[in-house]
């Protein structure tokens, strides 16, 4: 599945039928699709909003929306395009937290872009990209997210300090 940053919703279907879309595309029966949708819309934080259309939502509600639809065909790989870039932090946390729900109950690998040391943070891996190649990996572990993030800063002093000394 694929999430971009602008969310590409189709303006004149609602919410269900933005999600239900992808599996129509696909061929899906309408009792799949009946059974489906709900399910995944919950996973979001986004049942509720069904039947509304993306105008009447806010930038957060429609991002989970573009990630309901990315997910409701059951992929094995979601990769997101800087996900929280034009959102404020509830809404990016939000998200964030959706991203989290989908990799456990559907055991999703969750890749994404970000240049947020915060969105990072939420992340079980992470590797930093630096001219082209990887300069450097951190893996979350046991560790909690507020030392997690304090890895990060630590990592991206790095990247943007004097690398001369640094093996």
């Amino acid at each position: 599945g694929m999430v971009f940053q602008d969310y590409r919703l189709i303006p004149e279907l609602s919410v269900y039928d933005n999600v239900a879309f992808a599996m129509r595309v696909v061929g899906a029966s309408p009792k799949a699709i009946k059974k489906r949708v709900p399910y995944i819309l919950g996973l979001v934080g986004l049942q509720h909003k069904a039947k509304h259309y993306p105008t009447e939502m806010s930038g957060g509600e429609r991002q989970r929306v573009a990630i309901a639809r990315a997910m409701v065909g059951k992929p094995d790989l979601l990769v997101a395009d800087e996900p929280t870039g034009a959102l404020d932090s509830r809404a990016a946390r939000l998200l964030l937290q959706s991203f989290e729900r989908l990799n456990s109950n559907l055991g999703a690998t969750i890749m994404m872009v970000t240049h947020d040391a915060f969105t990072a943070s939420y992340c079980k891996r992470i590797l930093f990209i630096k001219d082209g190649r990887v300069f450097n990996e951190l893996i979350r572990g046991e560790m909690d997210r507020k030392t997690f993030f304090e890895r990060i800063i630590e990592v991206v002093t790095l990247l943007g300090g004097d690398m001369s000394n640094v093996l």
